[in-house]
């Protein structure tokens, strides 16, 4: 297998982590990285610490990983955890540990994609903030901004995305297959393909006005297939069988 690249894909997120462990506070931020292939975690001793390990003593595992997670946050991290097994999209957000000592630790997780050298997703690669004790402004700001990052990147993306299931009408999964195809084979970043995606369809699409109209529809009859505790889920109203209905010649 090819050695990792340990670059991301986002120069501002980036930028933001320098800044984050140029802080000097390392005791409240430490690196992980996850390979796909292996089913491998790495974590560095300051993230061991923040889990209430003592550094070297403990393999981690997506299982462990879980564990730690508090009760009311672990079924978010694990949806996460299993997009970024299946897709390579980021692990990011903000969360509570539970140590192995029984300690809640409010934290933060800053992930990008992991690429090789062909620049083929293969795995994840970030930090961890510890949240649990007040930190300096110069820290919050750098934890604030690649959270930002991440969060305008996720939106353009998930654009992206819904134009290609509406256009392809397939599944949520297989479209972000596609873009991440598409990133890979052209060697231009996720988000970047992403934005001009949504910039092309909403500045340089042509739709056709029978389309348009068949939309105008859907959208103003919307409400009456919104499935109700007497409507069965799945259930055809008379609007949306006009709708699916081919026009006759």
């Amino acid at each position: 297998m090819t050695e990792p690249s340990t670059r991301t894909g986002d120069t501002r997120t980036d930028d933001a982590s320098e800044q984050v462990f140029a802080s000097g506070k390392p005791q409240r931020v430490g690196s992980f990285r996850y390979l796909i292939d292996e089913d491998k975690w790495e974590w560095s001793d300051g993230v061991a610490r923040m889990h209430g390990y003592a550094p070297g003593t403990v393999q981690p595992t997506t299982d462990l990983l879980l564990q730690h997670k508090h009760p009311d946050d672990r079924a978010q991290v694990a949806a996460m955890v299993s997009a970024m097994q299946r897709n390579g999209e980021p692990f990011s957000g903000r969360h509570r540990i539970v140590d192995a000592h029984g300690r809640v630790r409010p934290v933060v997780v800053i992930g990008d994609r992991l690429l090789d050298e062909r620049g083929r997703v293969v795995g994840t690669a970030g930090f961890y903030v510890d949240l649990s004790d007040a930190y300096d402004d110069e820290v919050r700001e750098g934890v604030e901004e690649a959270v930002s990052a991440l969060t305008q990147d996720r939106a353009v993306i998930e654009q992206a995305k819904g134009m290609i299931m509406a256009v392809y009408r397939i599944q949520e999964d297989h479209a972000f297959e596609i873009l991440a195809w598409r990133s890979q084979e052209s060697n231009v970043k996720l988000r970047a393909l992403a934005e001009q995606l949504v910039h092309d369809v909403t500045t340089g699409l042509d739709v056709p006005a029978v389309f348009r109209n068949e939309f105008d529809h859907l959208l103003m009859t919307v409400h009456e297939r919104v499935p109700s505790k007497s409507t069965p889920p799945g259930a055809v109203t008379d609007s949306a069988a006009e709708v699916r209905t081919p026009p006759s010649d």
